[in-house]
């Protein structure tokens, strides 16, 4: 088992005009302690003055953003005050648009679920339509939550790539027909009245790893998306890595089986033609293993005769269980190629399709990646399923939220004039 080391905590600075950023320092240590800290333990982790903590716990405290949680110590000296961060003081909304289901979550500051939904993606290729039905769930979702609309931070959503995040524009994902750069942050932002973030579904999901998964959170990790397609999002040292254009880990074109089907992209044996769950079923109907639907294509049904898939497997059908054994090979060449150009610790497997895989996945997977992994002689590579559970993707895109307002970054260092 590879060793799980601790985050590395962030430094302050005591250079003036820096409030904002040395708040968000701050934040961000209480918010990766377990059990909190005090004021003194906070000063040795980063380096700020006595005082500055002092100062800026105090705007926390009025801010509802912190709360004083009883007081700790032993032996001389006065007990120590623990600040912990308040799970009410901030909320977060976070939609995941899968092209088999929609997943809506509300999030409290500690990351845990207060609210949730899922309904399936509506069909045809009106985008407009499904915004109108995400919006009307966003709404529900609130209202049935009880929760002070004032405290809500603003709305995150994850989609499948390409993104173009600047715009928030979805630009043409392979599996959402006629979306065609279709302006979702602003059209959700207006339908909602919330501050709207857009976000890769295989970003989100790596975000909501780092911020709610626990130890498989921390440190270098690729996050292995298995949704209606098959994505990588990645941490490097603890931080999400996001690429020059916010797309990084698209792995649909790595090649995987060259002797495999042929792709769109004009080469063969490629993840998106070789084991997405589409292609999987396809190879089930072929087989005879399920009924052959593929004239009703969309999101929705693949999930549903995926779930036929592996209901046959778990009942011992050799060639249903055949057919999600040699996607796990397959998954794991992918995992393999990243794994190795990144040189991570671990990797942590999640989406909507996941659970469904786990048990398979997670018995082979392991000593397939050891077998082709470069630096097998110096270190193991750990791999796990999410700590945040089948909603990562919808957690995510709230945590994205909480970390754009919450957590430390260069920009809020930049000084204006």
């Amino acid at each position: 088992m590879t060793e799980i080391r601790q985050p590395t905590p962030r430094r302050g600075t005591n250079l003036p005009r820096m409030g904002d950023f040395n708040l968000t320092v701050i934040l961000d240590a209480i918010r990766r302690s377990s059990g909190g800290l005090s004021r003194v333990e906070l000063a040795q982790i980063v380096g700020l003055s006595p005082q500055t903590i002092s100062n800026i716990s105090r705007r926390l405290l009025d801010q509802n953003l912190i709360v004083e949680a009883g007081k700790e110590g032993s032996g001389p000296g006065k007990p120590r005050t623990i600040l912990r961060l308040n799970r009410s003081g901030m909320y977060a909304v976070g939609v995941h648009l899968d092209p088999a289901v929609i997943t809506l979550v509300l999030l409290d500051l500690v990351g845990d679920v207060v609210k949730h939904a899922r309904i399936k993606t509506p069909g045809g290729s009106n985008p407009s339509g499904v915004i109108d039905t995400i919006a009307a769930e966003i709404r529900k979702l609130i209202d049935d939550s009880e929760v002070d609309p004032t405290k809500i931070a603003g709305l995150g959503v994850a989609a499948p790539g390409p993104i173009d995040v600047d715009e928030g524009i979805v630009v043409d994902p392979p599996l959402l027909m006629g979306w065609h750069r279709v302006r979702l942050r602003d059209a959700l932002a207006q339908a909602t009245g919330l501050d709207t973030l857009v976000d890769k579904d295989v970003t989100s999901a790596a975000v909501a790893e780092t911020w709610a998964g626990g130890p498989s959170g921390t440190g270098s990790f690729i996050f292995m998306y298995m949704g209606t397609g098959i994505g990588c999002g990645i941490v490097l040292n603890d931080e999400v890595f996001r690429g020059t254009s916010g797309n990084a880990g698209e792995i649909g074109h790595i090649i995987v089986d060259p002797a495999g089907p042929a792709c769109d992209c004009g080469l063969r044996g490629c993840v998106k033609s070789s084991c997405i769950p589409q292609v999987l079923v396809a190879e089930a109907e072929d087989q005879g293993v399920i009924e052959d639907t593929r004239q009703d294509a969309n999101g929705p049904a693949v999930q549903e005769s995926f779930a036929m898939l592996c209901d046959a497997a778990d009942a011992g059908n050799r060639r249903a269980i055949e057919i999600i054994d040699r996607s796990a090979v397959l998954v794991s060449r992918a995992v393999a190629v990243v794994a190795n150009t990144l040189d991570v610790e671990r990797v942590v497997f999640g989406g909507p399709f996941w659970g469904r895989l786990a048990e398979r996945y997670l018995d082979r997977i392991p000593d397939l990646l050891m077998e082709n992994s470069a630096a097998r002689k110096i270190h193991g590579i750990e791999v796990v399923g999410t700590g945040v559970g089948e909603d990562v993707g919808a957690v995510g895109a709230a945590c994205l939220v909480l970390e754009h307002t919450l957590a430390p970054r260069a920009q809020r260092l930049l000084l204006e004039g």
